[in-house]
């Protein structure tokens, strides 16, 4: 691991270490349990506490006034930079804001010389991360610390405005290879654990996620959820057809196909009624 990666835990004038608390903000457990076990490493951090809702948090942050906020952009159905956005300059910590998908974020982070972690990330990403962190923690003013803040805050709703205009795309695995995918080209997206699987024509790939974040992150496309793990990009589907008990089977343009479950039978009905040219009465 290199020396910036590495680098040594801030060092207070009188030369003694100085530890940093620290407050994880992520409504996925698994998510605050990988930040967490990061941490504890760390001999210069001091968890104070860890939320998994945007409520919660804020109220937190204004009590502890932590030093360091790990901050997930998206908190449920919380935008996490609206939390950030709540606090008073002076409650402000250092915020490292954490992501799963949105490369236009980061780009707004990076012109604003604010941290990042991009989800899935590994020892050496945090490292860097807190490698940075450390410098500003030890180097910058509170006022340079607001400036940044405020300035990324300006540029994240630049970037929210104009999001109907970008393309987005998120970071897939498939065979040990990460690939960056448009969310219009993915066909299906199915729930697998802790992933989700994304077919797009032949090719499937994998994003470490809840199926209900990928939603989220595909709310640009049409997308039709036929049962509890399942979503359809209507957009790529090329037939519909009905099994003997009345669900639907969807043949997508790729060649996958997929069964609606008893349970959204009525939701799927509904949506696809209004495709119907005429009555919807033939939708039965």
């Amino acid at each position: 691991m290199d020396a910036e990666s590495r680098s040594a835990a801030p060092v207070s004038p009188a030369g003694v270490s100085t530890a940093m608390d620290v407050i994880i903000v992520d409504d996925e457990p698994a998510a605050r349990r990988a930040l967490r076990e990061f941490c504890v490493l760390e001999p210069d951090l001091n968890i104070v506490g860890e939320y998994g809702s945007a409520s919660e948090a804020l109220e937190a942050v204004r009590d502890a006034r932590p030093d360091v906020l790990f901050l997930d952009i998206q908190i449920g159905a919380t935008n996490g930079v609206e939390l950030a956005r709540s606090l008073a300059p002076d409650e402000a910590p250092i915020i490292v804001f954490v992501t799963a998908h949105n490369r236009y974020a980061i780009d707004a982070f990076e012109v604003s010389a604010i941290d990042y972690l991009l989800k899935p990330f590994d020892a050496e990403r945090f490292h860097k991360t807190l490698a940075r962190v450390r410098r500003r923690y030890e180097m910058e003013s509170a006022a340079e610390r607001q400036a940044a803040f405020s300035s990324a805050l300006e540029q994240l709703t630049t970037v929210a405005q104009n999001r109907s205009e970008l393309r987005p795309r998120l970071l897939a695995e498939a065979g040990g290879h990460m690939r960056m995918v448009d969310v219009a080209d993915v066909e299906l997206v199915e729930g697998d654990r802790n992933y989700v699987r994304l077919t797009l024509g032949r090719d499937v790939y994998h994003v470490r996620s809840t199926l209900q974040q990928a939603e989220r992150a595909l709310r640009v496309q049409p997308i039709l959820r036929i049962s509890r793990s399942c979503l359809v990009n209507v957009n790529h589907v090329r037939e519909v057809g009905r099994t003997p008990r009345g669900d639907f089977i969807f043949v997508l343009a790729g060649g996958a196909t997929v069964t609606s479950s008893e349970g959204f039978r009525d939701v799927v009905r509904q949506y696809l009624a209004q495709f119907k040219v005429g009555s919807a009465e033939a939708v039965r």
